[in-house]
């Protein structure tokens, strides 16, 4: 294949990865208001689900529009960010679908792995930001207060800012063990160095645990322990990766 032809296959990739996202937006719009009320806004009421198995008092949070045209900018943000995660699959599939023909097969395979590894940690990040990190944070803030003559009423998109923040930076975050195993296979990260650095990594997580809960020793060990066993993780994983590094 020369190279003006692979030029016109990138840019047919490009075209089906944005129409992958377009789809993902529309996908988003049809279930716009279930996403709403079920995902985004049900944290605000204290019935949710996650506050009763959390075991935590929950109060209503209220959010305001502050600005006129503050609820359609939030409307629109909201359905593209959510087209965009929907549709994120099938951008990944074609940009494989581009890069395969150049690999070995020994390539694929830890590419198929990383794929999925990432996608899995990803998912599990964004399930634990949605489910544990986010309900914890919110009534902490809600509850949170300088005087009894302050009340806390939230503006609509600075809650979706948040929500959004702490859900997929979550799942960023649980993105560390991939970037590990990535690392430790290009040789620019190893176990002691990771084991070096691991009473940071212990004060960092209890500090984020205290900064963003409640001070309860539950709450914040909710929130502290998964982080404390993906760093663990990766230092597992990297030493896996460096030994089968040294045997190839």
């Amino acid at each position: 294949m020369s190279f003006v032809d692979h030029l016109e296959e990138l840019r047919w990739t490009i075209f089906k990865g944005l129409g992958g996202l377009v789809g993902g937006i529309v996908v988003a719009v049809v279930f716009r208001d279930w996403i709403l009320r079920e995902v985004l806004l049900g944290p605000l009421s204290p019935d949710f689900v996650m506050y009763r198995a959390l075991g935590l008092d929950a109060v209503e949070i209220t959010l305001l529009n502050r600005t006129v045209t503050g609820q359609f900018f939030a409307d629109i943000g909201v359905m593209v960010t959510c087209g965009f995660v929907i549709g994120s699959p099938v951008v990944v599939y074609y940009l494989w679908k581009f890069i395969e023909p150049a690999l070995y097969p020994h390539e694929k395979e830890s590419l198929r792995f990383s794929a999925a590894f990432a996608s899995f940690c990803f998912l599990l990040g964004v399930t634990f930001g949605y489910l544990i990190l986010s309900p914890i944070a919110l009534q902490f803030f809600q509850q949170y207060a300088l005087s009894q003559q302050i009340i806390n009423e939230w503006d609509i998109i600075r809650y979706f800012n948040l929500l959004i923040f702490w859900t997929l930076g979550t799942g960023f975050l649980f993105e560390l063990p991939v970037a590990i195993y990535l690392l430790t296979k290009m040789g620019l990260v190893t176990p002691p160095m990771l084991r070096s650095y691991r009473k940071y990594a212990l004060m960092a997580v209890l500090f984020l645990a205290a900064l963003f809960t409640p001070p309860d020793p539950v709450s914040q060990l909710l929130v502290a322990l998964p982080l404390l066993l993906l760093y663990e993780g990766s230092i597992y994983i990297s030493s896996f990766t460096a030994r089968r590094r040294e045997n190839a």
